[in-house]
């Protein structure tokens, strides 16, 4: 069998790559096409995952969005057209979505955010089956007009894809290290309200910067820009990519703006606050399972990460609450492999 992956963020690597390796040794032939987005080329070359680049990422302006969009479907038509596949799979790809109903491919898809509109709009309705976690309602992909028959729901949140499996030991460094994760900026349901945190995160520094090593893993080389001219030496930010998963672990304290590293540190069991400037299904849940806390103002941050610091007693509770929640979690590999009909 042929199968094509479309695979556009670090999370895709992350998410995708045990499927593609267990599918390959099966026997299965796949295609694994990508754009030009800094983190997720670097990751998945960290990652020895070969990526056939079609295609750039737009940024934040809309006509961009639209213009790099368009030229990468035609782009990508072409290359999947000569792949002919029995099968795609995304993580709601527009163009991957467009090129898949165009060409007839039946199209096994991924979402885990339906507060990202556009994306949503222009992925789910052309999906032939949609699979997501199982604290996503199925009526939160209604107005997207795909039918409750065509969505699947797993009994995880989709770092289970990787973490279960994930061998490398927790870091035994002794250093007090914040791990801050900026927002996706550049994102549409972010970028067109005009949201962020940069009020929150420059009260935090001024606040806790003497006290603690404080590590800000940006998204984009314009955020990485910013923040340096912004901050000083009072932050250490990564200019290169790195694996999130080992960052994740060497910290002792995670603060995340976005959504996929706000959930793999809280299944890591490490303390971890949510300034993201939304709420979403996934991270409900994570709060009423007391594997995150989120913090609405800087003051509150800042409390919240004093304590969280240095109260051993908490980490310890925290490591325990997510092992055995994430023991309890489904794979979502098999789920897809299943999907795939092979």
């Amino acid at each position: 069998m042929k199968i094509w992956f479309d695979i556009l963020t670090p999370k895709q690597v992350m998410f995708f790559r045990r499927a593609i390796t267990l599918l390959r040794n099966r026997g299965h032939d796949v295609l694994c096409t990508s754009r030009q987005y800094r983190e997720a080329v670097e990751l998945a070359a960290i990652k020895k995952l070969d990526l056939t680049i079609v295609g750039s990422h737009g940024g934040a302006d809309r006509y961009e969005k639209l213009r790099q969009s368009a030229s990468r479907t035609h782009a990508l038509a072409e290359v999947v057209k000569r792949y002919s596949p029995d099968a795609a799979v995304t993580f709601s790809s527009p163009e991957g979505s467009r090129v898949a109903y165009g060409l007839g491919i039946r199209h096994v898809g991924f979402n885990d955010s339906p507060h990202a509109d556009a994306v949503a709009r222009l992925a789910v309705p052309l999906m032939s089956r949609l699979l997501c976690p199982w604290v996503i309602p199925y009526a939160a992909w209604a107005k997207y007009g795909i039918a409750k028959k065509d969505v699947t729901r797993y009994r995880a949140l989709d770092p289970a894809a990787w973490l279960k499996y994930d061998e490398a030991p927790n870091s035994g460094q002794n250093k007090k290290t914040i791990l801050l994760r900026l927002e996706e900026s550049k994102a549409s349901y972010i970028a067109d309200k005009k949201l962020g945190t940069r009020k929150m995160i420059d009260d935090f520094v001024d606040n806790l910067w003497q006290s603690a090593d404080i590590v800000v893993l940006c998204r984009y080389r314009d955020q990485i820009a910013e923040v340096q001219a912004r901050y000083g030496n009072r932050v250490q930010v990564l200019e290169n990519v790195v694996d999130g998963t080992a960052l994740v672990k060497s910290a002792q304290l995670f603060i995340g703006a976005g959504g996929t590293m706000t959930a793999e540190a809280a299944l890591l069991g490490k303390p971890t606050i949510s300034i993201a400037p939304l709420q979403f299904h996934v991270e409900k849940y994570l709060l009423k399972s007391h594997l995150v806390e989120r913090a609405a103002n800087s003051k509150l941050l800042i409390k919240m990460g004093k304590k969280m610091i240095s109260d051993e007693g908490y980490r310890q509770e925290q490591k325990k609450r997510a092992a055995r929640i994430l023991a309890n979690m489904e794979d979502p590999t098999e789920r897809m492999i299943r999907a795939l009909r092979l």
